[in-house]
């Protein structure tokens, strides 16, 4: 009986090791935080508790944050005081970065000193070296837009995936051998309701307000097997999936500064099985803390 006994716990505990064992783990993980814009510094209902609270729950490789992070140099000294001195930060222009002399001079040498922007293997066309680039990390190929560049200059203010930008985008994803790829701008191709309270901004007025343009960059995403397009420009948070490829808008987060929706980041794992896991983190009512209320799988 001792010997049965013994045989089945040791082959349970196989069964138990076996399983542990093929469990996936967590190759990347990133964190997407947007808009936080004016809502800096040590206060902590603002852009600071969000960075709490992504030290708190683990910051993972890096932060990307699609836009409106004026001014760009308080985003960063905000994320360095609570989050670590070291940890990387990539930044993309916003229509009101693209329209602040002082916050595009400083983006531009960012980019420039190799401050915190590394692993770029392709930096923007002329007029937008700096503020357009592709990085890779692992297995993975980030693609960042600026949606202001005109062909010849990297400011302005009419969000578009108009020709120069289309043709360097596509021209990068050609050139891609990574298996799995985000493309991030500011601006969303589908403005959404906010998931929690439906309020929705800038409905007429993202890169929706060219279809034409909007249609071909959508369907360039899907010819190239793009995961997901990240932005933000709304402050509504939302993850969705049109026409066969996800929009993340990362909503803000800048704590109390909006009270028209929940401040909130995402955290976005890929797995060592290259399934890609999204978490939605939003700040808790009355409260500084933030909350997981949403995840699931990009599929």
């Amino acid at each position: 009986m001792l010997k049965k006994r013994v045989f089945i716990i040791s082959i349970l505990l196989v069964f138990i090791f076996l399983q542990c064992g093929s469990d996936p783990s967590v190759e990347i993980k990133y964190i997407i935080t947007a808009d936080m814009r004016n809502f800096t510094g040590d206060n902590i209902d603002y852009f600071r508790g969000a960075c709490e609270a992504i030290a708190k729950i683990g910051a993972g490789d890096f932060m990307i944050s699609p836009g409106d992070i004026d001014p760009p140099d308080q985003v960063y000294a905000t994320i360095k005081n609570y989050i670590g001195q070291n940890y990387l930060w990539y930044p993309v222009v916003g229509n009101h970065e693209a329209e602040t002399v002082t916050d595009m001079q400083w983006l531009r040498a960012f980019n420039t000193n190799g401050d915190s922007l590394s692993n770029i293997v392709n930096k923007g066309p002329s007029g937008s070296v700096e503020t357009m680039y592709s990085f890779d990390y692992k297995n993975v190929h980030f693609v960042v837009l600026n949606e202001y560049y005109d062909g010849t200059n990297d400011w302005t203010t009419d969000g578009n995936i108009n020709d120069p930008v289309f043709t360097w985008l596509t021209n990068d994803l050609k050139k891609n051998i990574k298996p799995i790829i985000f493309v991030i701008g500011h601006e969303p191709a589908f403005p959404s309701p906010d998931d929690e309270t439906g309020r929705i901004r800038h409905e007429t007025d993202s890169l929706n307000q060219y279809p034409v343009e909007r249609d071909r960059f959508w369907s360039a995403l899907k010819e190239y097997n793009v995961k997901a397009y990240i932005c933000g420009h709304t402050h509504n948070l939302s993850v969705i999936k049109t026409n066969g490829i996800w929009q993340i808008d990362a909503g803000h987060a800048r704590g109390t500064g909006d009270t028209g929706a929940r401040s909130g980041f995402i955290t976005i794992s890929i797995l060592s099985d290259s399934r890609v896991v999204y978490r939605v983190y939003r700040l808790d009512l009355g409260s500084t803390s933030y909350s997981e209320t949403r995840n699931g799988i990009l599929d």
